[in-house]
């Protein structure tokens, strides 16, 4: 029988990896649109570019490892505290296991001997999976969060620097921006279309977003003149 596959295995992978590419690629596009809107010249263009994608990719990865830390290391304190209670209370654990499989429908019997058998093979990783929601494929890793986050964001990122720096300089802020949104669009399709979504409903709404955030960026840039040195 050919193994079944279920989008819900890909959620958490697709959704750092789209946060972390999007991110990249929409902030750095914004702030090049915004810089080149202001009149600046090419030469601080493509460094407030490289400083956007360095910058970010070292804030993700920063923000990543301590949200993700912080989980570990709530996970952690429930896993001691919940061995603490199987040392003390066997039975009561016991029960309170059953009950979660009563509550999920099974008799109180079957619940019972489920929980009898799976408590004789690991206990702690029982109520770690049932009671808390923890297994090992959803079990914190702040250094593999915080890479993970870098390289999308970094990904994202280099397409408006690349264009930034080869456009010619009165073309920038159009080329970023619209090679941006061709961007965005194949990252939502291709977000959609991994998640069992619409592609165009996917596709529409980051375009729709983006546009927006190079928009206020660009507006900004026009309305106060920033020249960089």
């Amino acid at each position: 029988m050919p193994k079944e596959q279920h989008r819900m295995g890909r959620v958490g992978w697709l959704r750092a990896g789209v946060l972390g590419a999007n991110d990249g690629l929409l902030s750095t596009a914004s702030l090049v649109v915004g810089v080149a809107a202001s009149g600046s010249s090419h030469t601080a263009i493509l460094v407030s570019g490289m400083a956007s994608l360095v910058g970010g990719a070292m804030s993700m990865a920063a923000g990543e490892f301590v949200s993700v830390s912080s989980q570990a290391d709530t996970e952690r304190a429930d896993l001691a505290r919940e061995r603490v209670e199987l040392e003390e209370d066997e039975a009561g654990e016991r029960a309170e296991l059953a009950a979660i499989y009563v509550a999920r429908g099974l008799t109180d019997a079957l619940a019972e001997q489920v929980a009898e058998q799976l408590m004789a093979r690991d206990a702690l990783a029982a109520h770690a999976r049932d009671e808390h929601g923890m297994s090992h494929t959803t079990a914190a890793r702040p250094l593999q969060a915080a890479l993970t986050s870098a390289v999308t964001f970094a990904v994202g990122a280099l397409p408006p620097v690349v264009v930034g720096a080869i456009a010619p300089r009165a073309l920038t802020g159009q080329l970023v921006m619209s090679s941006a949104l061709v961007l965005l669009a194949v990252l939502g399709a291709v977000a959609a279309r991994v998640g069992g979504a619409p592609m165009i409903r996917g596709a529409a709404r980051i375009v729709a977003w983006g546009a927006a955030a190079m928009g206020a960026s660009a507006l900004v840039g026009f309305l106060f003149g920033a020249h960089l040195p």
